[in-house]
């Protein structure tokens, strides 16, 4: 029992009594801590130019970018937080740092710090420099100079310096020894914060604070913080939880626990279908995927996350969690309507199944977006159908983007079920999407063209080209 966090940085143990506990890690270096490397750009996990790597002996890579913007200082509890100033030893630079002074990695230095600790952390897991590799670790620090070239030189050089003694490596065994979980609530700032560690004690913490807030990567409640200015006066953080984080795969299909970040399920996502691993890839940047939950992602409901359509595509269902009772619900049923959710009071997300498909099916999904990387939706559409004897047994379509909440498009469906699998046919389920959706015009794309690019898709599917996105850019209409 204890009201104290507890976690390395640069080097050295620290231990915070009693935060409140949506403190950022950003606010708590830059304003208590004096460390001012770490900038703040845009305080919603976008910019990167916050971005500090943290140990964690229970994550895979072992050294993790995040943004401290967004992430919630009592979540740093037992792990080892590393940011721009720990980077150097003796004021000897690290190989990353000096790749990036020789190539000119850095014009007007802003956002050249969270470059660092996304190199830094790349460089830690020995990660690879090819192009494509770097565009994917870079994706999410955004430099305001365009100095991308450059930093992309800087990158592939890394690795040609002689090695220096790292802070990192000398104190990863140290974390070890910190306490690693909070049984007792911190109640800083008049707030209520727990960290469960058992299935058991979330489910009693949860029925009896159902008004809780349930935080899982914050990528999401972070915003309610930093942008909404809310004030959550309970948290229960899930990051504690055994076995909340557990993958498992067998004939049947893949189980992803809640707690489950994209960052660790893509490669179980990828093994199960290509496409399903190359979504996965596409949402948010490293430093969201590192924190983001495949849970949370659902649990919140959004009309435009990307990984619902393609799991109802696939047939997927839901394990919730109430006391000790669970009970199991189609994916598709677990959206009501906008901000609805068939979720009773004191009920959470337990875990997610995916049935694997059959190889006689045909699977795709496809995202549209103003931008390749890091980029909400305009339109997310995934495909799914069975076919014997040349006629469609089985058939499920599911859009992001189209309606208030995640949907099938029935009517289209229903335009295909006991037909051959032609163009005629395709065609008439296309122009029964129209009769599915009735989708909004808003910043990202009018409803016109979500319409169009819905119809496409479906044409997209059926021609065979099981590309993960459509384009790199799209153009309204």
């Amino acid at each position: 029992m204890r009201d104290t966090v507890s976690f390395t940085l640069n080097g050295k143990t620290v231990e915070v009594q009693n935060p409140d506990p949506t403190l950022t890690l950003l606010n708590w270096l830059r304003q208590t801590r004096s460390l001012t490397g770490t900038k703040e750009g845009c305080a919603e996990g976008d910019c990167g130019a916050c971005t500090v790597v943290i140990g964690d002996p229970d994550r895979t890579p072992h050294w993790q970018a995040l943004n401290a913007c967004i992430a919630f200082l009592p979540t740093l509890d037992g792990k080892t937080v590393i940011s721009v100033e720990g980077v150097a030893k003796d004021s000897k630079l690290h190989p990353v740092q000096r790749a990036l002074v020789e190539h000119h990695g850095s014009q007007c230095g802003f956002c050249t710090p969270g470059f660092v600790m996304s190199l830094y952390a790349h460089y830690r897991n020995d990660g690879a420099v090819d192009e494509e590799t770097l565009n994917d670790v870079l994706a999410g620090n955004l430099c305001r100079c365009t100095g991308y070239s450059p930093i992309i030189r800087a990158a592939k050089a890394m690795y040609d310096y002689p090695k220096i003694e790292d802070i990192a490596l000398a104190e990863s065994a140290k974390q070890d020894t910190l306490a690693l979980s909070m049984t007792c609530p911190l109640t800083g700032a008049g707030k209520k914060y727990f960290a469960p560690q058992s299935l058991d004690e979330l489910a009693a913490l949860y029925a009896d604070h159902p008004e809780a807030t349930i935080l899982a990567g914050g990528t999401d409640v972070g915003l309610w913080v930093t942008k909404k200015h809310a004030v959550l006066e309970t948290l229960i953080d899930i990051g504690r939880v055994v076995g909340f984080a557990k993958i498992s795969q067998d004939k049947s299909g893949l189980t992803i626990g809640a707690g489950t970040s994209y960052a660790a399920a893509h490669a179980a996502l990828g093994n199960l279908h290509p496409t399903l691993g190359e979504m996965a890839r596409r949402i948010g940047s490293t430093q969201i995927r590192n924190a983001g939950t495949i849970g949370g992602n659902i649990a919140n409901g959004s009309p435009i996350g990307d990984m619902p359509p393609p799991l109802i595509a696939l047939g997927a269902e839901l394990v919730l969690h109430k006391n000790n009772t669970c009970r199991r619900i189609a994916l598709e049923d677990y959206f009501i309507a906008y901000g609805q959710q068939d979720r009773t009071r004191g009920e959470f997300v337990e875990s997610i199944f995916v049935p694997a498909p059959d190889p006689a099916t045909r699977f795709a999904v496809y995202k549209i977006s103003k931008r390749f990387d890091q980029d909400i939706s305009a339109l997310c559409g995934a495909f799914f159908v069975c076919m014997k004897d040349e006629k469609v047994t089985e058939v499920r379509f599911a859009f992001g983007g189209m309606a208030a909440i995640p949907a099938r498009a029935k009517t289209a469906e229903a335009a295909l079920i006991g037909k051959e699998w032609s163009e005629n046919n395709i065609r008439t389920a296309m122009s029964a999407l129209a009769q599915d959706f009735t989708p909004l015009s808003d910043m990202r794309a009018s409803a016109d063209y979500r319409l169009n690019a819905a119809q496409n898709l479906l044409w997209k599917f059926y021609l065979g080209e099981d590309a993960p996105y459509l384009a790199r850019e799209m153009h309204h209409g």
